[in-house]
Parts: C-alpha cells; structure tokens; sequence
C-alpha cells in the first residue's frame, strides 16, 4: 500500500461526496419549484452512494492491512515442535492419520480439546478463522469480547442507585434504598459448519487446504455469528439486540419512533442520540443498513448543512452527528414499524463470549467420494447495559 495509493482512494471519496450533495441539492430544489423530481435524480445518487461504500470500503481494508500482523512466520523457518504439528495437522486433513508412527501428531492434535473426540484446529489455522470473523463482523469490532474455557460466563450487573435525603441537624434519619446487584449468565452455543472436497483436490500438492478450509469456514461462522448477534432469539443462539421488548426497566430496550412511517428523519435521529447518557454518548456508535445508509446521507439541518461527514482520512469512519457509523447487513431496511437504526456503546452494552478451540472432526465415509470436515465453535452473546444502547423505530 503506498501513499499515492491512500491519497487516490482519498480524493475519490471526497470527489464522489462533493457530487452526491450538488445532486441532492438539485433534487431539493426541483422539489421546491415544480413539487416533484426527475426520478433520473434517485438513480444518479444511488450510483454516486454505491462509488462512496466501494471507495470507504477500500479505504477500510487497506488501513486494516496495513495494521495487521505480519504473518511471514509461515515462510520462514520454523522450530521442531511447529513443523512437527504443522506437519501432523496436514497429514490428518489429507489422510486422517491413523498410523501408530503418527502418534506423536495424533496427541499434538488434541491438546486442549475436550474428551468427547475431534481435534482443535492448529493454532495457526484457528487464528486464520477468527482474524476472518473479526475482520467481517461489525459486532464483534464494535461490542466486547471475552474468551472463556466453561459453558458459560457469568456477568454481575450493577442495574441499582443509592438513595440520599437532605435532614436538618436534628432531624430523624430512616434507611435509605441499598443498591442492588444482579447475575447473567451468558451460555455459549454451538456454531457449526461443513465444507466438503474430493479426496483427489486434497491429496493435490499445490492446493493449501489450511487457506482453502479457513475461508469456507470463516466466511459461513461471520454471517451466522452477525445475524445472531443483531436477531438472535435466545434459543440456541445467542440473543440479538433487536430481540428484547421496548421499554425503559431492566431486560428492555428503549425504543425512540421517528414520527414518520417507514423513513428515517433528522429529529427522529436527534431524539436517538440525546436519549443516550452522555457516558454513552462519548463512545457511541450507530449501526445500520448500507440502505438506510444512502437516506441518511440526505439529511440536512435547518441550515441546509449535511449531518452525514463522509470519513476523508486513513481511518477514519463516516460519523452522523459527529457519531462514527458502521453498516451492519443484518439491520432491518426502512419500512413502518422496523428497528432500522441503533445507537449506543457496544462496549457497554453487548457482550460476546467465546469458548476456546475451533474443533475439526474429518469424515471420509459418509458422502464418498467427498471428504467431510465438520468444524465447530461455540459462541454466545447477549445484552449486558440495557441503558447503553437505543433503537430507532420507523413509525
């Protein structure tokens, strides 16, 4: 990634958001002459939107490149016990691995797994998979994260407040309310997926299973990890944040209407930010749909000020009221009564929890002339700050 490379990307950015506002605006003000507006204006800014999520798109994955660890350690020498295990893993895909002269690797393989069979994936390749999830899911960038070696994790929350009182000096002084603590247990469920090859693509020389097996995996554990943590129900799954009850008490969401039905509206969304804490507010951040993304880049104030910056640098994100913006594919798209935007501290507010290991069990007899590998995960997530978070509901 060189410097002209960033600085392109950049001034296409910025070029492509100074064209999308003097179309909008000329929308606007045929609108406001003739009472309506040539469709041919729509199109042009849904062009113009796509060039501005491509361009912010690239911008991203380089910075992201650019930040990664090096990897090269693969291409350098390793040490004994490294190229053992590497060497035993790639044997078990290939071939299974059943010989007593492969007992070595066999134990290597099932270092920390549980006693149930299968192996854990080689760390080398378990990183490959997370790095892979990490890198696709917006939750997972945006809430915490534990890992844990149990079933589940249990989070006390501290939902109560001290009551005070003022007395004069002589006045009686009665029992004020102690706070209160509660217990959540965040159980983890069990993500799976199976990719299958032929035995003749495995056993060719020139093709990296490792590589191969991680991306199939990754990309399946990404999709289903994010519409879980966004509408998961609870029930073997983790549970989404779109899942709770609209409210205001402990175990609900608070829910802010927009006052117009099916569309995202400026005060709807000023509504959504100002019923944040100000604690929340400092580290907020809005989740939505790429097409709840271009309505949101219409919005102007009553100045004819845009509310949506476009982020013009290396890293930075695109902010709506100064708030950093992430586009989730899971978000429901604007319609009457839809939960299309949230709001809030995802540090604070959702927890993700993962068990330790992603395990792999080779199967090369039941669907012949294929070679099976089921992979598994486990995974949980659940809302721990129900103050920390809001959500827009389209009227």
């Amino acid at each position: 990634m060189s410097i002209i490379e960033v600085t392109d990307k950049i001034n296409t950015l910025g070029n492509a958001w100074d064209q999308f506002r003097k179309v909008n605006d000329a929308r606007v003000d045929e609108i406001e002459r003739k009472g309506n507006a040539d469709p041919l204006f729509m199109e042009q800014l849904s062009r113009i939107n796509n060039v501005l999520d491509g361009q912010k798109s690239r911008l991203d994955m380089m910075e992201t490149a650019y930040n990664r660890p090096s990897r090269e350690v693969k291409n350098v020498r390793f040490s004994d016990g490294n190229m053992e295990h590497k060497k035993a893993y790639d044997g078990y895909l290939r071939k299974g691995a059943v010989s007593d002269l492969e007992a070595f690797e066999k134990k290597a393989l099932s270092v920390g797994s549980n006693t149930d069979g299968g192996y854990l994936v080689t760390p080398e390749l378990s990183k490959q998979i997370v790095e892979y999830v990490n890198l696709a899911s917006p939750m997972r960038a945006i809430a915490s994260v534990e890992e844990i070696s149990s079933d589940e994790l249990d989070v006390i929350v501290d939902n109560g407040s001290a009551a005070a009182g003022w007395v004069a000096e002589t006045d009686a002084r009665t029992d004020t309310n102690t706070p209160q603590v509660q217990k959540k247990s965040i159980p983890t469920y069990e993500l799976y997926a199976q990719p299958k090859a032929t035995q003749k693509l495995i056993d060719d020389s020139a093709v990296d299973i490792e590589s191969w097996l991680s991306d199939k995996v990754g990309a399946i554990f990404s999709t289903m990890e994010n519409a879980a943590f966004v509408n998961g129900s609870g029930s073997g799954q983790p549970t989404g944040i779109l899942s709770y009850a609209a409210g205001t008490s402990y175990g609900q969401i608070q829910q802010i209407g927009t006052g117009s039905s099916g569309v995202v509206t400026l005060d709807g969304i000023i509504n959504l930010v100002y019923a944040l804490k100000d604690d929340y507010v400092r580290n907020a951040t809005f989740l939505m749909n790429r097409s709840v993304v271009q309505g949101v880049r219409l919005l102007k104030d009553s100045t004819g000020q845009y509310m949506w910056q476009p982020g013009l640098a290396l890293g930075a994100p695109d902010s709506l009221l100064g708030i950093p913006v992430k586009q989730a594919a899971d978000m429901p798209v604007a319609a009457a009564n839809s939960l299309s935007v949230a709001v809030g501290d995802f540090k604070q507010a959702y927890k993700i929890v993962d068990r330790i290991g992603i395990r792999i069990l080779r199967d090369p007899f039941s669907e012949k002339p294929f070679v099976l590998f089921y992979t598994t995960k486990r995974v949980g997530g659940d809302v721990v700050n129900f103050e920390a978070i809001k959500i827009l509901k389209l009227a």
